[in-house]
This record gives C-alpha cells, sequence and structure tokens, in this order.
C-alpha cells in the first residue's frame, strides 16, 4: 500500500510539473504573439529575450565553451580508444529508442516506430546494451525523434528563442519537449549520477562533432544571428523530417515585382 501511495504521489508532482510548463509555454507564447509599442519594437519576434539570451550567448561561447567544452572534447577524443568511444556512445543514443518509438507514434510514423522498435531489442540484446550496432547491417538506421518534434508536427510554433547558459541555443517547445523525453522509459528509472554520465558523453561527442563548422562561426559577422537562424531552420529541418514548406516573404516578392515592373517602364 506504501509503494502505491508513493507511486501516485510521484505521478501527481510529474503532472503538477507538466501543467506548470505547459502555463508557462502558453504565457510566453502569448507574449510573443503580442504586438510591441513603438518604443517596444522587437528586431526579431522569434528573440523576445534577446537583451538576456545575448549575455548568455557571450558567456556560452567565450567563456564555458572556450575554457570547459571545447577542451574537454578534445582530451575526449584524443585519449579515449577510438572503438570504446564509439561503444559508449551508442549506448548512451540507445537509451533513447523508446522514447522516439513513442513519438513516431504519436505522428503515426509506424514503420519508423516498427524500425526504432527493432534497433532498441536488437542493440540491447546483440549488440550489448547498444555497444554495438547490429541494427545499422539491416537499413535500421538511428533516426531520433523528439517530443518537441511532435508538437512542431501538431502546429505548436517553436516559441520564443533561449539560450540556456553553458548548452546552447534552444526555444520553449524544445525544453518542454525535453522534459517529456526525461519521463520516458529507461531513462525515468535510471539514477541521478548515471544519467550524468550519460549526459556529459552525448555532451562531448556533439561538441567534437561541431569542430569542423566551427571556423564557419567564428568568420560569421554576429555569430549570435548567425547561431540563432541556423537552429530554427535546423528545428523546421527536423519537424517536417528533411521537407520543410518553402516559405515566401510576401514583402520581398512586391519588392521584387516592383522594381522589375519600373525596369520594364525604363525600357524604350
Amino acid at each position: 500500500m506504501n509503494r502505491i501511495k508513493k507511486v501516485a504521489l510521484k505521478t501527481r508532482s510529474i503532472l503538477s510539473l507538466k501543467l506548470l510548463l505547459t502555463l508557462m509555454f502558453s504565457f510566453f507564447l502569448t507574449a510573443c504573439s503580442t504586438t510591441p509599442s513603438s518604443e517596444q519594437t522587437l528586431s526579431d519576434p522569434k528573440d523576445p529575450l534577446e537583451v538576456i539570451n545575448r549575455p548568455f550567448w557571450t558567456f556560452t561561447w567565450d567563456y564555458a565553451d572556450k575554457y570547459v567544452f571545447k577542451p574537454a572534447s578534445q582530451g575526449y577524443v584524443e585519449y579515449m580508444p577510438t572503438d570504446l568511444r564509439k561503444g559508449v556512445h551508442n549506448m548512451a543514443l540507445n537509451l533513447n529508442e523508446p522514447s522516439t518509438i513513442i513519438n513516431d507514434l504519436l505522428q503515426a510514423k509506424f514503420t519508423d516506430a516498427a524500425k526504432s522498435t527493432g534497433r532498441f531489442v536488437l542493440n540491447s540484446t546483440i549488440g550489448l546494451l547498444g555497444f554495438f550496432d547490429p541494427a545499422s547491417d539491416f537499413g535500421w538506421n538511428r533516426k531520433q525523434e523528439e517530443f518537441g518534434e511532435v508538437l512542431g508536427s501538431y502546429g505548436v510554433g517553436d516559441g520564443p528563442y533561449l539560450v540556456v547558459p553553458a548548452l546552447g541555443p534552444s526555444s520553449v517547445r524544445e525544453e518542454v519537449g525535453d522534459f517529456v523525453d526525461r519521463y520516458y522509459w529507461p531513462l525515468a528509472v535510471i539514477d541521478f549520477w548515471p544519467n550524468i554520465l550519460r549526459a556529459g558523453i552525448l555532451g562531448l561527442e556533439a561538441r567534437a562533432s561541431f569542430a569542423d563548422q566551427e571556423a564557419i562561426l567564428n568568420d560569421a559577422i554576429d555569430p549570435y544571428e548567425f547561431v540563432k537562424n541556423a537552429y530554427f531552420q535546423n528545428m523546421q529541418f527536423r519537424v517536417y523530417d528533411g521537407n520543410p514548406p518553402i516559405e515566401v516573404n510576401q514583402a520581398e516578392e512586391a519588392n521584387i515585382d516592383a522594381y522589375l515592373e519600373e525596369l520594364e517602364n525604363m525600357q524604350p
């Protein structure tokens, strides 16, 4: 009986947190949709928190990354044996498969859900808890699906752009999605320190994979704007599974039409 009460209390706390996040999400979306006054015109409607985000970005890129994350990832890549590094990375990613299965089902992507199920079963058994990836030999390639993408597929907007200190670009929708993903099995039953270790491995690998694109960011006129635009483009690419709709800027189209019409009138 005590065990049932504990489970009920835990479930109630989870639901309360989800409700709180939903209310926060609605608040931020409402704030974004409000038309600003002439004295408070926003340069980017997607980034109403720019005055806060920019200092967070400076701290993240110029300090946290430069002095902590970049050296740590370089040391990890240099001293960690390649096969062992690949294996532990596979194990960390394998724990995301159950959440991917559920998120695929929520979008009626039954074929993708079946492939992810096969991946998880095969890699968790023959692949020794995901250390090896025999599922790829069957053409069942990894395709992670997050709850934030589920929300996007149902028309929920990104919400305000956020820069999480020391972690980088995000959005309200992604933060809500990540919160929900953490309560899927098996992540919900893994202890704190193993989860921290898993997050550290994924973070080091993500920073190492970014090394080839680092020069592009350093050459950007405004790295903050560059990262923000790249973030939203990537989110749209993921929500639409690589086939985002073509967005037409009506104002730019009107200017181009007016310019072409002017050129035609100038011709003798």
